[in-house]
């Protein structure tokens, strides 16, 4: 378990990111795909009938012992909870009430927040925006590493650490990186949040509390379904940067498997993904992709030649501006 990273440093590139030409490329061919934009219909049903889920798991667990706690928080609350945050992501691109109506998806989103236990759906909003706009940008993308990450945690050991304390520099990261002005909307999400945990102790004890937070932490951290935080971007193969996932999670996930897809369309929710992959085959199906994210978590602690660092990063106009 002592092995250490090969990697010292990023892989810095000089070109444009690779979405913004394919998705020219297949609308100019497809034109058809313009018809998947747009909100889901579904996903606000979905979404609410989760809060409740896990509404009514508070209730259920309030009497089990503590083992017990984080045995469902692991194993069916946080799955739960990390299927959440992925709806918060479509919602994030206006998908649950489509672009006209910005102030329902971000309200929305806040609903979607409450069984995650702690305020995360406008912070990862005001963000999200720029992995899209500026993807492996110096400064400007802060779901790439730092580099004290890639620098510490370099042998089998510390990334398995890593990938249990993904949440805390998730949340943590961006303060460093690129902190932003808390917004208006920000300071409602905590709120919100923060009163509905309240409300939750008082009506049943602290247990169901831990059980949310527990579960998002735990399912945020080393769990199968985090397997895509590593597989949506880490450069398994020099020159590419992103990769689609076409498994059974999917189902669990919103689809975000289908990453080269949703950078591709960002407008297309993700119950529409798989059309744009089935439509636009050719530009899809020959290019590398994971067939398991356990897989992704088992390479990304034990390959040498995978870790942190293994990111691209470039220079983008507005880093340098600044």
């Amino acid at each position: 378990m002592g092995n250490r990273v090969t990697r010292g440093d990023f892989e810095w590139v000089y070109t444009e990111q690779p979405h913004t030409q394919r998705r020219k490329e297949i609308l100019a061919k497809y034109p058809e795909i313009k018809t998947l934009m747009g909100p889901d219909p579904h996903l606000k049903w979905i979404v609410t009938g989760m809060v409740f889920t896990q509404i009514l798991a508070c209730y259920l667990v309030k009497d089990l012992p503590w083992k017990w706690i984080f045995f469902w928080a692991y194993g069916f609350g946080g799955c739960i909870n990390h299927s959440l945050t992925l709806a918060i992501h479509d919602i994030s691109h206006n998908v649950a009430f489509g672009n006209k109506q910005t102030k329902w998806n971000r309200w929305f989103a806040v609903f979607a927040n409450l069984p995650i236990g702690v305020p995360y759906s406008a912070s990862f909003k005001k963000y999200h925006i720029d992995h899209h706009r500026y993807l492996g940008g110096d400064s400007l993308d802060v779901d790439i590493p730092t580099d004290f990450e890639g620098w510490f945690f370099c042998t089998p050991l510390r990334k398995l650490l890593w990938l249990f304390l993904q949440p805390l520099f998730y949340s943590l990261r961006p303060l460093y990186v690129n902190p932003k002005a808390i917004t208006q909307m920000e300071i409602f999400n905590a709120l919100v949040q923060f009163s509905i945990d309240l409300i939750i102790y008082y009506l049943w004890g602290l247990k169901p509390v831990i059980y949310l937070i527990a579960g998002t932490i735990l399912c945020l951290g080393l769990h199968p379904i985090s397997g895509h935080f590593i597989a949506e971007h880490y450069m398994f193969l020099k020159g590419y940067e992103t990769y689609s996932y076409y498994g059974p999670l999917n189902w669990l996930t919103f689809n975000v498997g289908y990453h080269m897809e949703h950078h591709d369309f960002p407008s297309i929710p993700g119950c529409r993904l798989p059309m744009v992959k089935k439509i636009a085959a050719e530009y899809y199906d020959n290019l590398p992709h994971h067939q398991s994210w356990i897989r992704v978590l088992w390479d990304f602690v034990f390959d040498d030649a995978i870790g942190p660092y293994s990111r691209v990063k470039r220079l983008c106009k507005l880093a340098k501006e600044s």
